[in-house]
Protein backbone atom coordinates (compact mmCIF):
# COMPACT_ATOMS: atom_id res chain seq x y z
CA UNK A 1 0.00 0.00 0.00
CA UNK A 2 1.27 3.45 -0.71
CA UNK A 3 2.04 6.06 1.74
CA UNK A 4 -0.89 8.32 -0.04
CA UNK A 5 -3.18 5.43 0.36
CA UNK A 6 -2.07 4.96 3.85
CA UNK A 7 -2.91 8.25 4.53
CA UNK A 8 -6.04 8.46 2.79
CA UNK A 9 -7.30 5.87 5.13
CA UNK A 10 -5.69 7.61 8.45
CA UNK A 11 -7.12 10.70 7.74
CA UNK A 12 -10.25 10.15 8.72
CA UNK A 13 -9.69 8.71 12.08
CA UNK A 14 -7.78 12.17 12.62
CA UNK A 15 -10.55 13.96 11.83
CA UNK A 16 -13.10 12.09 14.03
CA UNK A 17 -10.51 12.30 17.31
CA UNK A 18 -10.31 15.97 16.19
CA UNK A 19 -13.87 16.28 16.64
CA UNK A 20 -13.78 14.08 20.02
CA UNK A 21 -11.70 16.70 21.31
CA UNK A 22 -14.05 19.77 20.89
CA UNK A 23 -17.39 20.10 23.17
CA UNK A 24 -20.71 18.30 21.82
CA UNK A 25 -22.72 21.29 23.47
CA UNK A 26 -22.27 25.01 24.18
CA UNK A 27 -24.01 24.31 27.17
CA UNK A 28 -23.44 27.17 29.85
CA UNK A 29 -20.90 26.09 32.69
CA UNK A 30 -23.00 25.86 35.44
CA UNK A 31 -24.96 22.62 33.65
CA UNK A 32 -21.19 20.69 32.74
CA UNK A 33 -20.04 21.78 36.37
CA UNK A 34 -23.46 20.24 37.76
CA UNK A 35 -23.24 17.21 35.41
CA UNK A 36 -19.91 16.73 36.71
CA UNK A 37 -20.71 16.78 40.39
CA UNK A 38 -23.54 14.45 39.85
CA UNK A 39 -21.37 12.00 38.24
CA UNK A 40 -18.69 12.21 41.07
CA UNK A 41 -21.03 12.47 43.50
CA UNK A 42 -23.29 8.70 42.57
CA UNK A 43 -19.38 7.43 42.04
CA UNK A 44 -18.55 8.49 45.06
CA UNK A 45 -21.55 7.23 47.02
CA UNK A 46 -22.55 4.33 45.67
CA UNK A 47 -19.11 2.43 44.45
CA UNK A 48 -15.73 4.21 46.47
CA UNK A 49 -17.72 4.39 49.17
CA UNK A 50 -18.61 0.56 49.62
CA UNK A 51 -15.22 -0.78 48.27
CA UNK A 52 -13.66 1.87 50.78
CA UNK A 53 -15.92 0.26 53.36
CA UNK A 54 -15.12 -3.59 52.58
CA UNK A 55 -10.96 -2.90 52.99
CA UNK A 56 -11.23 -0.99 56.25
CA UNK A 57 -13.60 -3.79 57.68
CA UNK A 58 -11.54 -6.77 56.35
CA UNK A 59 -8.03 -4.87 58.72
CA UNK A 60 -10.19 -3.51 61.06
CA UNK A 61 -8.53 -6.42 63.32
CA UNK A 62 -5.35 -5.86 62.15
CA UNK A 63 -3.43 -7.95 59.28
CA UNK A 64 -3.09 -11.29 61.73
CA UNK A 65 -6.62 -11.87 61.53
CA UNK A 66 -7.16 -10.74 57.68
CA UNK A 67 -4.13 -13.36 56.71
CA UNK A 68 -5.42 -15.83 59.17
CA UNK A 69 -8.72 -15.84 56.89
CA UNK A 70 -7.48 -15.97 54.00
CA UNK A 71 -5.06 -18.90 54.93
CA UNK A 72 -8.03 -20.81 56.32
CA UNK A 73 -8.39 -24.00 54.86
CA UNK A 74 -11.92 -23.58 53.75
CA UNK A 75 -10.87 -20.44 52.23
CA UNK A 76 -8.57 -21.95 50.38
CA UNK A 77 -10.89 -24.35 48.99
CA UNK A 78 -13.24 -21.71 47.88
CA UNK A 79 -10.06 -19.85 46.10
CA UNK A 80 -8.85 -23.00 44.32
CA UNK A 81 -12.34 -23.63 43.03
CA UNK A 82 -13.32 -20.43 42.25
CA UNK A 83 -9.44 -20.41 40.13
CA UNK A 84 -10.77 -23.76 38.61
CA UNK A 85 -13.97 -22.69 37.53
CA UNK A 86 -13.19 -19.49 35.42
CA UNK A 87 -9.81 -21.74 34.49
CA UNK A 88 -12.40 -24.24 32.50
CA UNK A 89 -15.32 -21.78 31.81
CA UNK A 90 -13.03 -18.97 30.22
CA UNK A 91 -11.12 -21.01 27.78
CA UNK A 92 -14.78 -22.93 26.59
CA UNK A 93 -16.26 -19.09 26.00
CA UNK A 94 -12.92 -18.25 23.98
CA UNK A 95 -13.53 -20.97 22.30
CA UNK A 96 -17.14 -20.42 21.31
CA UNK A 97 -16.87 -16.97 20.95
CA UNK A 98 -14.25 -16.58 18.51
CA UNK A 99 -16.08 -19.74 16.44
CA UNK A 100 -19.55 -17.83 16.47
CA UNK A 101 -18.46 -14.29 15.95
CA UNK A 102 -16.20 -15.34 12.85
CA UNK A 103 -19.69 -17.38 11.72
CA UNK A 104 -21.86 -14.72 12.30
CA UNK A 105 -19.92 -11.74 10.97
CA UNK A 106 -18.29 -13.69 7.61
CA UNK A 107 -20.70 -15.65 6.45
CA UNK A 108 -24.61 -15.97 5.64
CA UNK A 109 -26.74 -19.40 6.91
CA UNK A 110 -29.95 -20.32 7.72
CA UNK A 111 -30.95 -19.20 11.58
CA UNK A 112 -28.22 -16.55 11.84
CA UNK A 113 -30.15 -14.23 13.77
CA UNK A 114 -31.32 -17.39 15.96
CA UNK A 115 -27.85 -17.41 17.40
CA UNK A 116 -27.37 -13.89 18.38
CA UNK A 117 -30.70 -14.42 20.37
CA UNK A 118 -29.29 -17.49 22.04
CA UNK A 119 -26.10 -15.68 22.75
CA UNK A 120 -28.07 -13.17 24.71
CA UNK A 121 -29.85 -15.75 26.48
CA UNK A 122 -27.80 -15.57 29.60
CA UNK A 123 -27.94 -11.71 29.67
CA UNK A 124 -31.89 -11.58 30.16
CA UNK A 125 -32.20 -15.02 32.11
CA UNK A 126 -32.18 -14.71 35.72
CA UNK A 127 -28.73 -16.95 36.99
CA UNK A 128 -31.17 -18.24 39.46
CA UNK A 129 -33.29 -19.35 36.77
CA UNK A 130 -30.38 -20.64 35.31
CA UNK A 131 -28.96 -22.58 38.09
CA UNK A 132 -32.66 -24.13 38.56
CA UNK A 133 -32.59 -25.51 35.40
CA UNK A 134 -29.21 -27.27 35.87
CA UNK A 135 -31.16 -28.81 38.73
CA UNK A 136 -34.04 -29.82 37.00
CA UNK A 137 -31.87 -31.48 34.65
CA UNK A 138 -28.67 -32.80 36.07
CA UNK A 139 -30.40 -33.12 39.75
CA UNK A 140 -31.21 -36.51 41.57
CA UNK A 141 -34.91 -36.04 40.76
CA UNK A 142 -34.30 -34.58 37.48
CA UNK A 143 -34.42 -36.22 33.50
CA UNK A 144 -31.07 -37.26 33.72
CA UNK A 145 -30.82 -37.85 37.85
CA UNK A 146 -31.54 -41.78 37.81
CA UNK A 147 -29.05 -42.37 35.15
CA UNK A 148 -26.69 -39.85 36.32
CA UNK A 149 -26.83 -42.18 40.17
CA UNK A 150 -26.68 -45.21 38.01
CA UNK A 151 -23.57 -44.88 36.56
CA UNK A 152 -22.44 -42.95 39.85
CA UNK A 153 -22.23 -39.39 38.26
CA UNK A 154 -22.70 -36.46 40.08
CA UNK A 155 -23.34 -32.85 38.43
CA UNK A 156 -25.45 -30.72 40.63
CA UNK A 157 -24.01 -30.32 44.25
CA UNK A 158 -20.52 -30.95 42.51
CA UNK A 159 -17.86 -29.23 40.67
CA UNK A 160 -18.98 -29.96 37.25
CA UNK A 161 -22.31 -28.13 37.92
CA UNK A 162 -20.59 -25.02 39.26
CA UNK A 163 -18.64 -25.12 35.84
CA UNK A 164 -21.36 -25.46 34.22
CA UNK A 165 -23.30 -22.84 35.88
CA UNK A 166 -20.09 -20.55 35.03
CA UNK A 167 -19.60 -21.49 31.75
CA UNK A 168 -23.62 -20.60 31.35
CA UNK A 169 -23.77 -16.54 32.92
CA UNK A 170 -20.36 -16.26 30.97
CA UNK A 171 -21.44 -17.56 27.54
CA UNK A 172 -21.74 -14.01 25.90
CA UNK A 173 -19.34 -12.10 26.42
CA UNK A 174 -16.43 -13.41 24.13
CA UNK A 175 -18.83 -13.53 21.35
CA UNK A 176 -20.44 -9.80 22.26
CA UNK A 177 -17.18 -8.39 22.01
CA UNK A 178 -16.41 -9.96 18.63
CA UNK A 179 -19.80 -9.84 16.08
CA UNK A 180 -19.62 -6.15 16.18
CA UNK A 181 -15.52 -6.15 15.41
CA UNK A 182 -15.82 -8.18 12.68
CA UNK A 183 -18.88 -6.94 10.99
CA UNK A 184 -17.45 -3.45 11.74
CA UNK A 185 -14.22 -5.15 9.60
CA UNK A 186 -16.52 -6.33 6.47
CA UNK A 187 -14.81 -9.50 4.39
CA UNK A 188 -12.51 -7.24 1.97
CA UNK A 189 -9.25 -8.10 3.69
CA UNK A 190 -9.92 -11.88 4.14
CA UNK A 191 -11.37 -12.40 0.71
CA UNK A 192 -8.02 -10.43 -0.59
CA UNK A 193 -6.30 -12.58 1.24
CA UNK A 194 -7.98 -15.45 -0.33
CA UNK A 195 -7.52 -14.35 -4.11
CA UNK A 196 -3.65 -14.41 -3.26
CA UNK A 197 -3.65 -17.53 -2.34
CA UNK A 198 -4.45 -18.27 1.40
CA UNK A 199 -6.90 -20.68 2.69
CA UNK A 200 -9.39 -19.74 5.50
CA UNK A 201 -7.80 -20.96 8.00
CA UNK A 202 -4.68 -19.09 7.21
CA UNK A 203 -7.24 -15.27 6.21
CA UNK A 204 -8.12 -16.53 9.88
CA UNK A 205 -4.67 -16.58 12.11
CA UNK A 206 -3.31 -13.98 9.81
CA UNK A 207 -6.56 -11.45 9.01
CA UNK A 208 -9.26 -11.75 11.48
CA UNK A 209 -7.72 -12.61 14.58
CA UNK A 210 -4.73 -9.82 14.65
CA UNK A 211 -7.43 -7.15 14.39
CA UNK A 212 -9.58 -8.20 16.98
CA UNK A 213 -6.98 -9.13 19.17
CA UNK A 214 -7.36 -6.57 21.60
CA UNK A 215 -11.22 -7.07 21.50
CA UNK A 216 -11.10 -10.21 21.98
CA UNK A 217 -8.71 -9.80 25.24
CA UNK A 218 -11.18 -6.99 26.30
CA UNK A 219 -13.56 -10.04 26.85
CA UNK A 220 -11.60 -12.78 28.22
CA UNK A 221 -11.46 -9.71 30.88
CA UNK A 222 -14.55 -9.38 31.72
CA UNK A 223 -15.42 -13.48 30.72
CA UNK A 224 -12.85 -13.92 33.74
CA UNK A 225 -14.41 -11.47 36.44
CA UNK A 226 -17.93 -11.99 36.17
CA UNK A 227 -16.46 -16.17 36.28
CA UNK A 228 -14.96 -15.70 39.66
CA UNK A 229 -17.46 -12.95 40.81
CA UNK A 230 -20.94 -15.50 39.98
CA UNK A 231 -23.13 -16.10 42.96
CA UNK A 232 -26.40 -16.50 41.83
CA UNK A 233 -26.59 -19.82 39.57
CA UNK A 234 -23.42 -21.34 41.19
CA UNK A 235 -25.46 -21.12 44.74
CA UNK A 236 -27.95 -23.03 43.55
CA UNK A 237 -26.51 -25.93 41.91
CA UNK A 238 -23.67 -25.73 44.98
CA UNK A 239 -24.82 -27.23 47.52
CA UNK A 240 -23.04 -25.17 49.98
CA UNK A 241 -20.74 -27.99 50.91
CA UNK A 242 -17.78 -26.15 53.15
CA UNK A 243 -14.11 -26.60 51.43
CA UNK A 244 -15.53 -28.57 48.27
CA UNK A 245 -18.26 -26.66 46.46
CA UNK A 246 -17.97 -23.44 47.72
CA UNK A 247 -16.53 -20.14 45.65
CA UNK A 248 -15.45 -17.34 47.01
CA UNK A 249 -18.59 -15.61 46.65
CA UNK A 250 -21.00 -18.13 48.59
CA UNK A 251 -17.81 -18.22 51.14
CA UNK A 252 -18.05 -14.52 52.17
CA UNK A 253 -22.31 -15.42 52.98
CA UNK A 254 -21.50 -18.45 54.86
CA UNK A 255 -18.89 -16.52 56.86
CA UNK A 256 -21.24 -13.24 57.22
CA UNK A 257 -24.28 -15.56 57.95
CA UNK A 258 -22.02 -16.95 60.84
CA UNK A 259 -21.49 -13.12 62.01
CA UNK A 260 -17.72 -13.78 61.39
CA UNK A 261 -17.63 -10.65 59.98
CA UNK A 262 -13.57 -9.75 60.22
CA UNK A 263 -13.52 -13.17 57.66
CA UNK A 264 -16.59 -12.26 55.74
CA UNK A 265 -15.00 -8.73 55.28
CA UNK A 266 -11.34 -10.15 54.61
CA UNK A 267 -12.89 -12.76 51.58
CA UNK A 268 -15.12 -10.02 50.52
CA UNK A 269 -11.14 -7.55 49.64
CA UNK A 270 -9.75 -10.53 47.71
CA UNK A 271 -12.89 -10.21 45.42
CA UNK A 272 -12.90 -6.55 45.35
CA UNK A 273 -8.98 -6.68 44.63
CA UNK A 274 -9.79 -8.51 41.63
CA UNK A 275 -12.24 -6.43 40.72
CA UNK A 276 -9.59 -3.96 40.35
CA UNK A 277 -7.21 -5.99 38.94
CA UNK A 278 -9.66 -6.59 36.11
CA UNK A 279 -10.68 -2.40 35.69
CA UNK A 280 -6.98 -1.96 35.20
CA UNK A 281 -6.30 -4.52 32.48
CA UNK A 282 -9.77 -3.33 31.15
CA UNK A 283 -8.14 0.15 30.90
CA UNK A 284 -5.05 -0.75 29.28
CA UNK A 285 -6.81 -2.74 26.79
CA UNK A 286 -8.83 0.17 25.95
CA UNK A 287 -5.64 2.51 25.92
CA UNK A 288 -3.58 0.16 23.36
CA UNK A 289 -6.84 -0.42 21.13
CA UNK A 290 -7.39 3.29 20.99
CA UNK A 291 -3.61 3.59 19.43
CA UNK A 292 -3.90 0.87 17.51
CA UNK A 293 -6.90 2.29 15.95
CA UNK A 294 -4.93 5.29 15.90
Amino acid sequence: MSAAAAGALHAPLRTRHDHQASPATREARWVRITLLTVSLGFFALFLLLPLVAVFAEALRKGWGVYFAALVEPDALSAIKLTLFAAAVSVPLNLLFGISAAWAIAKFQFPGKQFLITLIDLPFSVSPVVAGLVYVLVFGTQGWLGPWLQEHDLRIVFAVPGIVLATVFVTFPFVARELIPLMEAQGREEEEAAIVLGATGWQAFWRVTLPNVKWGLLYGVILCNARAMGEFGAVSVVSGHIRGMTNTLPLHVEILYNEYNFAAAFAVASLLALLALVTLALKTWVELKSGEHAS
